[in-house]
């Protein structure tokens, strides 16, 4: 049997290293720097120092990226977080054709977000579906116009990325219910509690980990949102580009020989520190999870040791 050698470890994690280092790092380190200078194209870099981040407040179109990515965000997390749950519960049992149901709702996360997408321009277009069956039923006597206004857009939006997310976290939410013991559900069942008081008070702590983990994931993608905005915009980002991300603020800003790279490395500096607020928040409510139950328990064990102490006395 040969030896292994010292260096072995180090060889097979190197690829990773090199992958992190020139793909990630790099390019985060490069991206803080240019965010501190004027970059374009063709021209010699110069450092401005603050100057890009004061410009954010006098931009208008960064408040209308940041209004329409903070929006996203508000809707998407609680929609994401518990509609994936209950869909989740509808298809835990084990019953007859419920691997059917459950490869159906999970069809269009595979499917690609582009071509959805086109698929729901289509169905929201002027002379679209939607309209179509409208007009038809007499709910509405001229078109719709759900993609040239700027909240019906980012809500169509949104409702793209609440379909297509439903079963990716469904899948998560059916492994965290594996979780949950079904006797504490018949005990409350049997103390009298009915199917609402059941879901909060034992589905919901049981799976509360995989819920928060859903919700940071949900935050994070919704401030990154880009592909359905652009697609059902046609790359406008609506009416006066109102209804723009903040990733395709930053796409639109860096692109072309007069892209201001500079200004949209600070954009993009501005969307990293926002999508670490999800991440504290998490922390802070693990580590005050985390003291709670030390605390009870130290008073559990200091209980359990003045018993011990006041029976050592009776005797």
């Amino acid at each position: 049997m040969k030896r292994q050698r010292w260096f072995t470890p180090y060889l097979l994690v190197l690829p990773a290293v090199v992958w992190v280092l020139v793909f990630a790092l790099w390019p985060f380190l490069n991206t803080v720097v240019l965010a501190f200078t004027d970059a374009r194209p063709l021209r010699p870099v110069e450092f401005i120092g603050l100057e890009n981040f004061g410009r954010l407040f006098q931009d208008e179109r960064f408040g209308y990226a940041l209004t329409t990515s903070l929006v996203y965000v508000v809707v998407c997390v609680p929609l994401l977080t518990f509609l994936p749950l209950l869909l989740a519960m509808l298809v835990h049992g084990k019953i007859p054709g419920i691997g059917f149901f459950r490869t159906t709702y999970y069809f269009p996360v595979i499917a690609s977000a582009v071509v959805v997408a086109i698929v729901w321009e289509f169905l929201f277009s002027g002379s679209g579906t939607i309209n179509a069956a409208l007009k038809f039923f007499g709910l509405a006597d001229r078109p719709i116009e759900f993609l040239s206004d700027r909240w019906l857009l980012i809500f169509c939006a949104i409702g793209l990325t609440v379909w297509k997310g439903l079963g990716y976290y469904m899948v998560v939410y059916l492994a965290a219910l594996g979780n949950v013991g079904r006797e504490l559900h018949e005990a409350a069942a049997m103390d009298g509690a009915g199917a609402w008081r059941r879901f909060w008070s034992v589905t919901v702590p049981g799976v509360r980990g995989p819920m928060m983990l859903v919700s940071v994931l949900i935050c994070v993608g919704a401030m990154r949102v880009f592909t359905e905005l652009y697609v059902l915009s046609h790359g406008s980002g609506g009416p006066g580009g109102r209804a723009m991300s903040l990733v395709m603020m930053i796409q639109s800003m860096g692109k072309g020989l007069n892209g201001q790279i500079g200004y949209a490395s600070a954009i993009s500096l501005v969307l990293f520190l926002l999508t670490l607020v999800p991440l504290a928040v998490v922390g802070i409510l693990n580590n005050r999870d985390a003291i709670a139950e030390m605390r009870a328990t130290r008073r559990a064990a200091k209980i359990t040791r003045l018993a011990r102490m006041t029976q050592g006395a009776a005797r």
